[in-house]
């Protein structure tokens, strides 16, 4: 469909070769931050050194009579999963610091103005909800005095002709509602060939070359004016930045378990966030929205080609993101990562099982990044994102597999059910006392390093400019965060079993499609949800029964409370947050919430009354 499109302008994309090296000529080559190195050792070798000191004192316990197999693969498991934890504290350690600089990170206001394009890419979607979050940013944008001009796209994959419909409706009544110079098109492609990485290249291929640069989108998500203004700045005063991604807050939770994500989100994300961008520097990340982009180096350098697969088949890449962003640094230019750019918003899932439809789709992509990490002329911190997004989801069966290990240990040889790791049988070891003073002590080390990066943020609110009362008081924010911790404690067993089983679906090439997320949350009967939940609950079972009769680990008590409630957890998180207790995990944004979510819900709202009225036109 062209008919809502502009005059075509071509772009080349060609895909890249992942089997040769390559270099844009008309990257600046950026020069590196000063002091990256040191963020880099600051971060990386504290983690390793830890990790290091808890091997050697671990190492001892099994060091009598030598190592098996087994001792060695559990050490192994428990250093691999101590690294990554440390990692995370230091880079909010870092974060802190970062903050406590208050370095500006605004772009010059010569900057030269860009046309730019923002692109919305929906499958699927509700017409007038992404409509009227696009109404909110043009008007925004339309009351600004802005350096850069911009023209919005809504591109089409919806395979459903009814939503189609719709969608065209739509966009033809926000189009006579525009002010005269607003600039809206509307694509649908034939088909969705290559999802959404088809979707933007159908367009860079097709229109790309009449703008400079391209601010990617969601369906859900929501930018204010200065925010857009302030990134396209950021990319026009740096010549070397191919990409600058911003750091999209969450917002528009109504449910326990959203209200859960967002807070931790706007909480003790900023200062992970920060530590990121710092040791980061020019190789930074992009997570697939909310990022504006370079249009000529993105079609020269980050063409995507099929992967092979073992049965020689070709494959998408699914996470094309990351993969994106790795090829566009390989290429010369600049990735970028300013976390500091405020009014960047998106959505999150309102139920655990929302949640975990969308982890089965991301684990499969992540885990595709394995594949690439081979690949030739990625940058060393490039390949780190592939793999640290890959690790996310083998940490999964990695904890599962410890939590296997540690029950089957017990309290001690006698009441342990390995029994036969004894002296009776010297070809297996015999475990330690994992009740002895200093194995508590390391599990509770353990448990507070975990812990650690949300207290860290929490100290780092003040160095943001937030203060207390905008999360409700000290006192409302003390109930809220502790509510969080809780509720982070109880779903984060849950959340680990079903990873594993995301793991294995995406092993055994069970995972399939990519269908578009509910964004007010799914419906679920019992029934399914006992479904989804039948691993967890036998697990938990069985930790119960091994608890009581005294050969599993007392310490496990936790991790059994929540996988034996894993169904009447899953019913609480999609409960909506009633007005009584409206305040409950509230952030800054719910108490005072901005005026371009007001703005938008308000459009959704006029869109939706006109598209039911035009439904019910033929009928009368």
């Amino acid at each position: 469909m062209t008919d809502m499109m502009p005059s075509r302008a071509p772009l080349d994309m060609p895909a890249q070769d992942f089997t040769r090296p390559f270099h844009d000529r008309s990257a600046p080559s950026p020069k590196a931050p000063r002091q990256v190195a040191l963020w880099r050792t600051v971060t990386f070798s504290p983690a390793m050194l830890a990790t290091g000191l808890l091997g050697w004192v671990m190492q001892g316990w099994f060091a009598d009579g030598g190592f098996t197999g087994l001792e060695v693969a559990l050490l192994t498991l428990i250093i691999f999963n101590f690294f990554w934890i440390c990692f995370s504290v230091s880079t909010v350690l870092l974060g802190l610091y970062s903050l406590s600089r208050r370095e500006q990170t605004t772009a010059s206001a010569e900057a030269t103005g860009l046309n730019v394009a923002l692109l919305v890419p929906v499958y699927n979607e509700v017409p007038w909800y992404v409509l009227g979050n696009a109404h909110s940013m043009l008007a925004e944008l339309d009351a600004r005095a802005c350096t850069h001009s911009y023209d919005m796209f809504i591109l089409s994959d919806t395979r459903d002709d009814a939503i189609a419909a719709q969608e065209k409706k739509s966009v033809e009544a926000l189009r006579s509602m525009l002010p005269a110079g607003s600039n809206l098109y509307y694509r649908r492609r034939p088909d969705n060939a290559g999802r959404k990485v088809g979707n933007i290249s159908d367009w860079v291929q097709n229109w790309g070359n009449a703008y400079e640069a391209m601010l990617v989108l969601d369906a859900d998500s929501l930018m204010t004016g200065q925010a857009i203004g302030r990134l396209a700045d950021a990319l026009a005063s740096d010549p070397s930045a191919g990409l600058i991604q911003s750091y999209p807050q969450l917002i528009g939770a109504q449910s326990v378990f959203g209200r859960m994500q967002q807070f931790a989100n706007t909480v003790y994300g900023l200062a992970l966030a920060e530590g990121l961008a710092r040791w980061a520097g020019q190789e930074g990340n992009y997570w697939g929205h909310n990022a504006i982009m370079r249009t000529q180096a993105f079609a020269a350098c980050a063409g995507l080609p099929h992967l092979r697969t073992l049965r020689g088949q070709d494959q998408l890449i699914m996470s094309h993101d990351f993969v994106e962003a790795g090829l566009l640094r390989r290429a010369g230019w600049a990735v970028r990562f300013l976390p500091r750019i405020k009014g960047s918003y998106e959505e999150t899932p309102q139920t655990l099982i929302d949640h975990i439809q969308r982890d089965r789709r991301w684990c499969q992509g992540n885990l595709q990044h394995i594949k690439l990490l081979n690949a030739r002329g990625f940058r060393a911190i490039s390949r780190f994102h592939l793999l640290h997004g890959a690790i996310g989801y083998l940490m999964a069966p990695i904890w599962f597999a410890l939590l296997v290990i540690w029950a089957l240990i017990g309290r001690g040889e006698e009441a342990s059910v390995l029994t036969y790791f004894s002296e009776k049988n010297p070809t297996m070891p015999s475990w330690p006392d994992m009740t002895e003073p200093r194995h508590v002590l390391v599990i509770l080390l353990i448990y507070a390093m975990l812990l650690a990066p949300k207290m860290l943020s929490v100290l780092a609110l003040p160095l943001t400019g937030r203060k207390f009362t905008e999360y409700g008081g000290i006192g409302q924010f003390g109930v809220s965060m502790l509510s969080e911790v809780i509720l982070a404690i109880l779903y984060a067993p849950i959340l680990m079993v079903q990873q594993m089983i995301a793991v294995l679906r995406t092993v055994l090439g069970l995972q399939k499609g990519w269908s578009p997320q509910a964004r007010d949350g799914g419906d679920y009967s019992l029934r399914t949800i006992v479904q989804v939940h039948a691993l967890e609950t036998v697990s938990g079972v069985a930790l119960w029964v091994g608890i009581l009769a005294g050969v599993v680990s007392i310490w496990l008590v936790p991790i059994a409370v929540s996988l034996v409630l894993a169904v009447p957890l899953s019913a609480l998180s999609g409960m909506p947050i009633r007005d009584r207790i409206h305040r409950w995990m509230g952030t800054h944004d719910h108490f005072v919430e901005p005026q371009i979510t007001q703005a938008a819900r308000s459009y959704r709202l006029q869109l939706r009354r006109y598209l039911e009225g035009q439904a019910q036109t033929p009928a009368e």
